[in-house]
């Protein structure tokens, strides 16, 4: 199978967003690994991280370390990453990317998923730029030598695919976003991997133990209800770098 990266903006949204995924090629003997662009290294969360990427099989974290957005105790004395040098963090992860050289990559849609959080915005904005980047030579030489990612993907959430997830994170104040049916270009049922990737997502035991996260609500579901949940991880393909053959119209 390809080696897979996800470019995710917290820990826990690898779990949530791309668990199954990652799992599922981890086990076929694909390289996989995961980026994450908040939160300090020495950060309890980190340590959680550090347990979830193991029960997926995704090595070991590979933290950016700026801060949360909302959260101001996450990467003290490190800027927000919405508030970061964005030349900066497009070296460091098109670092990331040279050294890892991965043929797929997965990150999180225009949006921001489900609840349009500013840092989940941020980084699909910032990956979707280092892709390009770690390609060019010309572009950040000192990040190591250059590497054209063969397929980048944007984990989602169609209309249809909110399903229960709609009522649970709009009883706890949270706004529902997803996309049109059109928008997502891979459904993929990650059933075989769910206890798994549910075995992952309870080792961020910090968003377990709240109400509001999505682990925490995960965690009062009936078992049922939480495996139908996770059991679906949905993408929309992006196109990185030139398109061979792909004529420009100019005309209409």
């Amino acid at each position: 199978m390809p080696s897979l990266l996800g470019v995710f903006a917290h820990p826990d949204d690898e779990c949530l967003l791309a668990g199954g995924v990652l799992a599922q090629h981890a086990a076929g003997g694909a390289r996989t690994g995961v980026v994450t662009a908040t939160w300090a290294p020495d950060s309890h969360r980190a340590d959680e991280l550090a347990e979830a990427l193991a029960v997926l099989g995704a090595g070991r974290p590979r933290m950016l370390g700026y801060g949360d957005a909302r959260n101001t105790s996450s990467a003290p004395g490190r800027p927000r990453l919405c508030d970061a040098s964005l030349g900066e963090v497009i070296l460091q992860l098109v670092a990331q990317l040279r050294e890892f050289r991965p043929d797929i990559v997965v990150t999180h849609d225009a949006i921001g998923q489900l609840t349009g959080h500013p840092d989940h915005r941020h980084t699909h904005r910032v990956t979707l730029l280092a892709v390009e980047a770690a390609g060019l030579a010309h572009l950040y030489p000192e990040a190591g030598e250059p590497w054209q990612t063969r397929a980048l993907y944007a984990a989602t959430h169609p209309h249809s695919g909110v399903g229960d997830l709609g009522p649970l994170l709009a009883g706890v104040g949270k706004t529902v976003l997803s996309v049109p049916e059109a928008y997502v270009t891979a459904a993929v049922d990650v059933t075989p991997w769910a206890e798994q990737k549910w075995r992952a997502i309870l080792a961020h035991r910090g968003e377990v133990a709240r109400e509001r996260p999505l682990p925490g609500i995960l965690a009062r579901l009936p078992e049922d209800n939480r495996r139908r949940i996770i059991s679906t991880e949905y993408f929309t393909r992006l196109a990185p770098g030139p398109v061979p053959g792909d004529p420009l119209q100019l005309t209409p």
